[in-house]
Formats: C-alpha cells, sequence, structure tokens
C-alpha cells in the first residue's frame, strides 16, 4: 500500500483518531511525484516477452549526498518461444554504468521513457535462464521529502532514516525491474551497504553483516518466498530493535522482529504486543501466516501509514488497526497478490475487511457491527466501479480510492459473507489464500469468484458482475401487509421497489427479512431479482413487525413504509399530511396515514398536472406512514410541486387529496 500522507488529497474529512487502518493507508498511498503524471500505459505492465525468475539488490546508500549506487541481478527466461532482448522499468536520470551477463558486457540503452533495453548474448527458451548484472548509480528520483518511492529524511529525533515504498509504480524509481506486479520472482536477495550507524533492514531473513573496516556495514537479506518486485524494500535507520515471538506449534516458534526509533519503543510496546495474537487469529481464519520460515515484523518510517512489505511492513502509524490492516496483506497482496492494479481490491478490500474480522474476534460481535457500519456509510460515497477501468490507471489517487477499493471492497466481502453463511466464507478465504496456482502467486477477480463458487456450491455471477464491474448500490424501497386466512394462520406480504441505477439497473440479491408475529419470530431470506417485487409468506400469528436486512449485510440505502401508530393510539382516519420541510433541497418527508388496509398510490405533479413520479402503487396496512422524496434524484428544477394521495380501501371507500410543496435549490 503506497502510503505518504499528502494531506490536500485526503478523500474524507476523518479525525485522525477515529481513522481505521484502510483510512491511513489508503491516504498514504495517494502520492502524486512527476513520474507518474505522465505514465503511459505501454509501460504497464512492464515487458511480457520475460518470466523474471530472481532479483538481487546489491547496492550502497549514500545518506549524505541522497545517492545510490550498486549492481542489480536480474534472473528470468523467455515468456515466450525464445527471448533475445528484453526491457526493465528504470527512471532514465540515473547513469547506468554497463550490464553484463556471464561477464560479458551486452548493449543496452536507457530510454527517456524510464526503460532499459538490453540484448542479451544469445537467443533463450523458455526453458533456459539467462541473467543479466546492471550497474548503475544516480540520485533517485523524487529522493527527499514526503513525495517519494525512495526518501532520505530524518527523524523527530533528528537522527537519519531511509525507506523505500514502491506500490504500484515506484520501483523504477530507485532499482531495475519489471514493474509489475503480475510477475513474481521467486526469490530475492537486497544487500544494503551504508554508513555503520545504520542498522538496514529488507525483507526475509538476515543471513550475514559485514563490517567493511571503511565505517560501513552490509546488511545481506535473503528471502525464500516468491515475490512481487513492489514489495522488495529497503529501511535504514539507527533502530532499535524490540522482538516477541509467534509460537504456531508446540516448541515452534517465529521471530516477530519490530525495528523502531529509539524513543519510540516504550510507547509502542504495548501495541506491537498484541502482533502474536493477531499472527493466531489470521492464521486461524486463513491458514498458517505465510512466510514462516522467515519472520514477520515492521521497520518504522516517517509516514502516516504502512506498506505491506513482504516479512517486514513499513510502518509510520503503529495504531491496532493499522497493524491489524498490514498483517493481513501478508496473506492477502503479499502471498496472493492482485495480477493487475485493475484488481486492486484483492489486496485492499481483502485486508480491510480483515480488520473487522480481527476486531470481531478480539472485541464482539457489537464492535464488529458498529466497525462495519462505519465502512459502509464511507462506500456509500464510492465512485466507478470497484475494478479499476484502464482509463484510470494512471492515476494512483483513484486506484487507492478509499471509498471504493479499500471500503467498499470490503463490504463487498461482508456482503458474500451474508450469502453463503460464515463456515463457507471463511472456508472460501482460506482456500483461495492456499489454492495452488493462486497461493504464492498472482490472481485476479474471477479467480476469487471460481473459488467461493466451488466452495459455496453457489452460482455468484450476478454478484460479482453488479459489485465489482457495477456502480454504486441498491436503493429500496420497503412495505408490508398481511392477510388473514384463518385461525391463526396469516399471510405476510413483502414488497420491494428498487430505485433505477445505472449499472446494473437493478442489483440481484438474496435479502433477510425478519418477521415477529403474535405466535413466533423468523428470518427467512428472500431472492430479490427484480426492480419491483412482491412475496406472500405464510405466517403464523399475526404480524406485528417486519425487519428489513437485519444483520445489515447489504450496502444500501432502505425507505422502509411501515405502519407506526402515534402514542400507541390507532389511526382512525384517513390524511394526508404537510411535507416538512417545506420549502426543502432536496428531500423532504411526505406523512399520511389510512385507518385500514388500502390500495395506495402517492404521486407527484409538476405545476401543469403533468405526473413527475409515482412513489407509491400497492396495498398498505392501517397505521401512519411516511416517505422520504427526493428531488436531486429526479435532477427536478425550482418550482411548485404537487403530491396527491389517494387511497382504496376493502369496504370500498376512497380517499383523494393534494398538496402543495415547493423545492428550492
Amino acid at each position: 500500500m503506497r502510503k505518504f500522507f499528502v494531506y490536500f488529497l485526503i478523500l474524507f474529512s476523518i479525525k485522525l483518531t477515529a481513522q481505521t487502518g484502510a483510512d491511513y493507508c489508503s491516504q498514504s498511498k495517494i502520492n502524486y511525484y512527476n513520474q507518474t503524471k505522465t505514465l503511459s500505459k505501454a509501460a504497464y505492465p512492464g515487458d511480457s516477452n520475460i518470466d523474471v525468475t530472481y532479483y538481487k539488490l546489491n547496492l550502497s546508500v549514500d545518506y549524505a549526498n541522497k545517492y545510490l549506487s550498486g549492481i542489480v541481478t536480474v534472473k528470468g527466461k523467455a515468456a515466450g518461444n525464445t527471448v533475445s532482448s528484453f526491457f526493465l522499468d528504470l527512471w532514465s536520470g540515473f547513469k547506468v554504468n554497463s550490464v553484463k551477463s556471464n561477464g560479458q558486457n551486452l548493449q543496452f540503452n536507457l530510454s527517456s521513457s524510464n526503460t532499459l533495453n538490453i540484448t542479451l548474448d544469445k537467443s533463450y527458451s523458455g526453458t533456459n535462464e539467462f541473467s543479466v548484472d546492471i550497474s548503475y548509480e544516480g540520485v533517485p528520483i523524487t529522493a527527499g521529502g514526503i513525495g517519494g518511492s525512495i526518501v532520505f529524511d530524518t527523524t523527530q529525533a533528528g537522527d537519519p532514516v531511509v525507506w523505500t515504498l514502491s506500490q504500484p509504480y515506484g520501483a523504477r524509481d530507485w532499482w531495475p525491474s519489471k514493474d509489475t506486479p503480475g510477475d513474481k520472482a521467486d526469490s530475492s536477495d537486497v544487500w544494503i551497504t551504508a554508513d555503520q550507524f545504520f542498522t538496514s533492514v529488507s525483507n526475509g531473513t538476515l543471513v550475514a553483516t559485514d563490517n567493511n573496516n571503511n565505517g560501513t556495514k552490509t546488511y545481506k537479506w535473503h528471502n525464500s518466498y516468491p515475490i512481487s518486485n513492489y514489495l522488495i524494500s529497503m529501511a535504514l535507520s539507527n533502530y532499535a530493535v524490540y522482538q516477541s515471538q509467534f509460537q504456531y506449534e508446540t516448541n515452534k516458534t517465529m521471530p516477530v522482529t519490530n525495528f523502531i526509533y529509539p524513543d519510540n519503543v516504550t510507547s509502542y510496546k504495548p501495541v506491537l504486543d498484541l502482533v502474536p495474537q493477531m499472527l493466531h487469529i489470521f492464521s486461524d481464519k486463513f491458514g498458517l501466516y505465510p512466510f514462516i520460515k522467515e519472520k514477520y515484523g515492521h521497520a518504522e518510517c516517517g509516514f502516516g501509514g504502512g506498506m505491506e512489505h513482504q516479512t517486514c511492513t513499513s510502518l509510520g502509524a503503529f495504531r491496532e488497526n493499522v497493524i491489524s490492516h498490514e498483517l493481513a496483506h501478508q496473506w492477502f497482496g503479499d502471498k496472493v497478490t492482485c495480477k493487475d492494479w485493475n484488481n486492486i481490491w484483492l489486496n485492499e478490500g481483502f485486508a480491510s475487511y480483515c480488520e473487522c474480522i480481527y476486531r470481531e474476534v478480539m472485541y464482539g460481535e457489537n464492535d464488529f457491527k458498529n466497525y462495519t457500519q462505519n465502512f459502509m456509510n464511507i462506500a456509500l460515497g464510492a465512485q466507478g466501479s470497484i475494478y479499476v477501468q484502464d482509463s484510470h490507471l494512471n492515476n494512483i489517487g483513484y486506484i487507492f480510492d478509499p471509498a471504493r477499493t479499500y471500503k467498499k471492497g470490503a463490504i463487498v466481502l461482508h456482503m458474500l459473507r451474508g450469502i453463503i453463511g460464515d463456515d463457507k466464507f471463511f472456508e472460501t478465504m482460506k482456500e483461495y489464500a492456499s489454492e495452488p496456482g493462486l497461493s504464492y502467486n498472482v490472481a485476479t477477480t474471477e479467480d476469487f469468484q471460481r473459488v467461493a463458487e466451488r466452495v459455496s456450491g453457489q452460482d455468484l455471477n450476478y454478484f460479482f458482475s453488479e459489485w465489482i464491474y457495477g456502480e454504486n448500490y441498491p436503493q429500496y424501497t420497503f412495505d408490508w401487509n398481511y392477510k388473514h386466512r384463518d385461525g391463526d394462520n396469516y399471510s405476510l406480504i413483502l414488497h420491494i421497489k428498487q430505485e433505477s441505477n445505472s449499472n446494473p439497473q437493478f442489483f440481484t440479491m438474496p435479502i433477510q427479512v425478519k418477521y415477529t408475529t403474535s405466535n413466533e419470530t423468523k428470518t427467512i431470506t428472500i431472492y430479490n431479482n427484480l426492480q419491483e417485487q412482491e412475496w406472500e409468506i405464510p405466517v403464523n400469528g399475526l404480524p406485528a413487525e417486519v425487519v428489513f436486512d437485519p444483520d445489515n449485510w447489504i450496502l444500501k440505502k432502505v425507505n422502509e413504509l411501515t405502519p407506526v401508530d402515534d402514542n400507541n393510539e390507532l389511526v382512525s382516519t384517513f390524511a394526508l399530511e404537510q411535507n416538512y420541510p417545506n420549502p426543502f433541497n432536496p428531500e423532504t418527508t411526505i406523512k399520511f396515514s389510512i385507518p385500514s388496509s388500502s390500495f395506495v398510490t402517492l404521486k407527484v405533479y409538476d405545476q401543469l398536472g403533468r405526473e413527475i413520479t409515482t412513489l407509491i402503487n400497492h396495498f398498505i396496512i392501517s397505521g401512519l406512514h411516511s416517505f422520504q422524496f427526493d428531488a436531486q434524484k429526479l435532477n427536478l428544477s425550482s418550482g411548485v410541486y404537487y403530491y396527491k394521495l389517494q387511497a382504496d380501501n376493502l369496504s370500498g371507500f376512497k380517499y383523494s387529496q393534494t398538496k402543495k410543496m415547493i423545492y428550492l435549490k
């Protein structure tokens, strides 16, 4: 998660004290640096003619001069039949000294379009691995401040610190690679040489620390798991090390190693002590921590969020929800990585919902519901499809939009859980993380859908089509009535109407309804697959209460037309009240009462008597009812409008009344 805290790009006015982990992560990923403003789609997703198998970064970091030099080794194979040349992504401001293979100099060209074009010594087939060593140096792009993929900065205590953040297009800013999440190297090494002041941190296991007898040290880190290039990282400072253990079996532990600015260890210790418990929770839900042979931990950096670098999250906000979010990425983002940035919700939506799951286990159902409701409230503001269309891939702020990618992405998983049930949902999540071909590899939405359908035994195409590739959310009008059949036997009549949407026109969803009668309370599921639909449900006893989506599984807005008696008194007359407020902008409430069940129409007309819309057109039970009218949704202009109520009861009595209302924009 690219996570620089760029205040003027924060999309929601959420106080820092109330922010979720996803809020911090999304805001700090929205980093507009010069290169991405002109990023060409042609340079994405890297050279498709090669399959990278290994990266080794042997780098020297000169903090005083903000200078980077070293040799990067790239191994790979032909993705097709043969390959004799290829390109890597690298910022054109670097100086490339040489490109060699087996000690032999190769022809190369670093173009102004940030591609390093390399001619191999011969043609290589898909079974033969090539290896190139790239010697380069220079001042990296956007080094310094809070706006780059490699940053030279100081801590609050004034100590030097260096960190990297490469997602989504930033790896090329500081090292040559195939800059796409879709091609994982089988393993990697990162060797960091810097002033002996620094403790240098990267992915995997520290295999050696060399004193170089010239005032520098070299830290040699080895990662033995598949890794996407954007998850390779460096972090350097005079870190203090705070370590705990994750015991995953009897007599088997993994280190949880935290590299913290010395002044902050004491204050961060309470939240860092929660990490082993988080590891237990997620291991229980999704399978054992994916990089159990190595480590997990954090490297403190000077930005306001977190970035899920494999086995070692770079972290600037040591908050419980941020930490749980980044840890969840080790399964969803690092072990299984989105194949392309179009499918970024597979990383961010999943990690965001894992925040909810963590809180459910740690703090109970009520906390989980409140936390999820907060996500829903923000997700209602999401614009566009969760799947990032190609036209938006140059816009980092759009890719990492908090409302859409994080919150709505999380709520899609919440809704899926409501549809297939807890057991099947967590089985789906665990199988997705361990699915051959996906585990330690990359995935698309279709891959996740395939696993969910196999585990649940349900056809979920409607669900993914409307929620991942569609836009917005359902807006329901819901009401209920009943008919007496005989004795204690009644028919509960449920009615749903959806407002027209752009894509899809309306949402197909199973919906839970909880009803209470004089004899029973039950929750049933109705399958809403029409824009307007009615159900007749046999029930035992006189219906008294009906609740739409009682456990809040669906992202939605609901206008419920349910009977409400004022002061527990029976409604005795037909009446249409004056709307309130009046004048209004853009919403107003229309209330009316009917003393007996009646067929009711409620319509809106303009000054010329032309019908604008029909709000109600069906049977309604006796009582006081209200309807929320939104003029903005109909694109109405300011002016005078009329609303008319007509009611026909079962005795043949007819009622009609019209009132005036004023819409002022």
